[in-house]
């Protein structure tokens, strides 16, 4: 349950301060804390020519397996004349064992003013095709449930982030009919120099910078968007390179009623940039993924059911060997209990080919030479509480 605060006492007395405290405002604390047993277990088969197999398991209580455990604070307040300000500030828990808490608000750190032109908002936030895959995903990418849309082959610098830090971000308004979008452009705040010297100069950087943009329609049972971004991901320059990474989503979901369904597909691609030292490029990498899923409400609880695909391309020249693949299914119901607290539980399988070497349940443990995964299996049985 969200706690609301209308011009509490301190708030007013920081209010008074500044010369508004007429204007009325708001501050609301919220949560999620979401506990689980979870248990995976990868297998690597065909480990030599005369077959056999290993396997490596292990079960844990961890957190955030259908929601991400998490406490924020965010407020409004009224400027007048259709404006306002608004903060919000969340902090990610890991409430398994106390570890992460309040220390850093790393989920999200933003300023907004809004109005009738919608909202510009400022700070750390969500990239706009993380976004736009997010809603896609039945599981929401949490769990073993979680989509392969957002999982790169090992090596493949396509590793994927969710959050740019210091974004200037807009936001349509909500009064257009069913279309809404977002745009956001990230500074990489390194030192810019015009001229090439070495060494280089202090934090001369663009690694962190991203622009993404992200539109849409929803309106009735249908909603649907496309989001594209870029993000630089490394940049040597001494060396003269920078890498980036392309990403564009395409989702769906269709409101039936008894069922809602879910599709989606999204590309990653990385490059180098050899302006400055040109040499034989590293050739682009590319992450193809897809997704189908239903989500099915049943009495007080929802089931849900995904199946997803992933294909990456190296793209080396003269390169017979087929590209590695992977692809995964999954199964959840969850249970509320209140509109508050439920309890869940999720099973999945997922099979990689070719090489591929993705895992369920966190980063692989399975990724030398000899220990590359074929299967992987896991589970969550948890309980989720917001507040």
């Amino acid at each position: 349950m969200k706690k609301r605060l209308t011009a509490p006492a301190t708030l007013a007395l920081a209010l008074a301060a500044s010369g508004a405290a007429h204007a009325q405002s708001t501050l609301t604390i919220f949560g999620v804390l979401d506990a689980s047993i979870t248990s995976t277990t990868n297998r690597a088969q065909n480990l030599s020519p005369l077959g056999g197999s290993v396997s490596l398991s292990r079960t844990e209580l961890t957190n955030s397996r259908s929601a991400s455990s998490r406490l924020g604070f965010m407020g409004q307040e009224d400027l007048g004349g259709g404006m306002a300000a608004a903060f919000w500030l969340e902090a990610p828990v890991t409430n398994d064992d106390g570890a992460t808490s309040i220390a850093t608000f790393s989920r999200r750190s933003t300023l907004s003013l809004l109005g009738t032109f919608g909202e510009l908002r400022v700070g750390r936030d969500y990239m706009p095709v993380f976004v736009n895959d997010v809603l896609v995903d039945p599981f929401s990418f949490n769990g073993a449930g979680a989509a392969l849309t957002f999982i790169a082959n090992t090596g493949s610098r396509l590793d994927r982030v969710s959050r740019a830090s210091n974004s200037i971000g807009y936001f349509l308004p909500p009064n257009l009919g069913g279309f809404y979008g977002q745009a956001m452009y990230a500074l990489h705040e390194g030192t810019k120099q015009t001229l090439w010297t070495t060494p280089a100069p202090p934090n001369s950087t663009r690694t962190g910078r991203h622009i993404g943009a992200r539109i849409g329609y929803a309106k009735g049972p249908l909603d649907i968007g496309v989001a594209v971004g870029r993000s630089t991901t490394g940049d040597d320059y001494n060396a003269g390179t920078t890498d980036e990474v392309q990403l564009a989503s395409l989702g769906l979901t269709y409101d039936f009623n008894f069922a809602k369904f879910h599709a989606g597909v999204n590309r990653s691609k990385a490059g180098r940039d050899y302006a400055k030292a040109p040499m034989s490029p590293l050739p682009d990498a590319t992450l193809n993924s897809a997704l189908v899923g239903v989500t099915v409400p049943v009495g007080v609880g929802v089931i849900r059911a995904t199946y997803s695909r992933a294909v990456y391309d190296d793209h080396l020249k003269n390169d017979n060997r087929p590209d590695p693949q992977a692809s995964k299914i999954a199964l959840g119901y969850m249970h509320h209990l209140s509109k508050r607290t439920a309890l869940y539980a999720t099973v999945a399988r997922l099979r990689n080919k070719n090489g591929a070497a993705i895992t369920i349940g966190g980063p692989a443990y399975m990724r030398s030479a000899s220990l590359v995964p074929t299967t992987s299996t896991g589970y969550d049985v948890g309980i989720r509480h917001s507040f």
